[in-house]
């Protein structure tokens, strides 16, 4: 037991001597790790917490149902202004139907922000309305409400003066975000600037309790349109119930797991040559090919846990820099990705440096004693 105990706290104090020995090149593979880690974990982050904070915005709105053109985006931002505005009149006479608020939606490029043009009263009127941090409704057809995110974001306050869709606004509120768009503006202003008289891009319906009932209604009065349930939208905005984000996400985790992978073996590759005299000694010494593998892959995976421990790390640092200077970008980084970017990193990492081990694992001692 005591000789046991004695020869794996060896091995450890060989390992970590190893490590010490070669600082430049423990780095190296520390810093390849953290990347690897960073981008995995900031690019799944922004993906997820954008499509999740966008599918809690809508569901935010107050209605039951949201009804869309056809085959419309899943991202709202990018439907269609091909509705018909009067299409309200025909479902609020629908038995199920409670409260219809027409919506035209627009993306400013430029501030690359979400714009609703809403009829205020019945927009309003879908929930308990908007909270408002200070000002009040419309009074002008250049009038502009903004969310607190956005108006903490840019600095914003009553009165000022901002430039959304190439049109001068002026803020006249400040409202609790949560209700979709980023800014709102009149539905005819929004209508104007788009060139869509009468038209809009889906309609946020609320129902009187049956929301089943009244979503099969809405399909017999207007068939042909998409019409959903707003929990099947919440549901559907997830980033693993995308497709078109599915494959990005893939090719960013493969790219991550692949420098890691060559970084790590260029790294092992180069240390099993400078080391081939002392490895040449360990096996001289009654040292195994096994524990030869065991003390190379060991020196790999601690690094490896060291960079994984840094990457993480440095994401959360950066969620907590982007969450100060950039509050409308939202990252979400769940349990299950952390546990994921270490185990590609520790995967990754460990598959770079089995060829190197194997290789010195199988070098003869007399050869190695005499490399020079």
């Amino acid at each position: 037991m005591d000789e046991t105990f004695e020869g794996r706290f060896a091995q450890a104090q060989l390992l970590w001597g190893n490590i010490a020995a070669r600082p430049m090149r423990a780095f190296l593979s520390i810093l390849a790790i953290t990347i690897q880690v960073f981008l995995v974990l900031m690019i799944v982050g922004l993906t997820t917490g954008v499509v999740s904070e966008w599918g809690k915005r809508v569901e935010g709105v107050g209605a039951d149902i949201l009804v869309q053109p056809p085959n419309s985006s899943m991202f709202l931002a990018f439907s269609r202004a091909v509705l018909p505005e009067s299409l309200k009149d025909k479902l609020t006479k629908l038995p199920g139907v409670d409260e219809v608020a027409p919506t035209l939606t627009l993306m400013d490029q430029k501030n690359f922000v979400l714009v609703y043009g809403i009829d205020y009263q019945r927009f309003n009127a879908l929930s308990r309305g908007f909270l408002f941090r200070s000002g009040k409704p419309f009074a002008t057809s250049n009038d502009t409400i903004a969310d607190d995110i956005v108006a903490q974001s840019k600095h914003l306050k009553i009165g000022d003066k901002v430039i959304l869709l190439n049109h001068e606004f002026t803020i006249c509120g400040i409202v609790a975000h949560g209700k979709g768009a980023r800014y709102f503006i009149p539905l005819k202003t929004a209508q104007d600037i788009a060139g869509a008289d009468e038209r809009v891009s889906m309609l946020y319906v609320r129902s009187k309790g049956d929301i089943e009932a009244t979503r099969e209604q809405i399909l017999s009065a207007a068939p042909g349109l998409g019409v959903k349930s707003m929990a099947e939208y919440t549901t559907l905005m997830n980033s693993s119930n995308l497709p078109e984000l599915k494959p990005f996400i893939r090719t960013m985790v493969g790219l991550g797991t692949v420098i890691s992978f060559l970084v790590v073996l260029l790294n092992m590759h180069t240390m099993v040559l400078e080391r081939t005299r002392e490895i040449g000694i360990l096996k001289a010494l009654g040292s195994s090919r096994l524990d030869i593998m065991r003390l190379l892959l060991g020196e790999t995976l601690v690094l490896a846990l060291l960079g994984a421990v840094t990457g993480i790390a440095v994401t959360f640092l950066a969620e907590g820099i982007l969450k100060e200077t950039t509050p409308t970008l939202q990252i979400l980084i769940t349990p299950g990705w952390l546990g994921g970017a270490l185990l590609l990193a520790l995967a990754g990492a460990a598959a770079g440096a089995v060829y190197p081990a194997l290789r010195a694992a199988s070098y003869d001692p007399v050869v190695a004693l005499a490399y020079e």
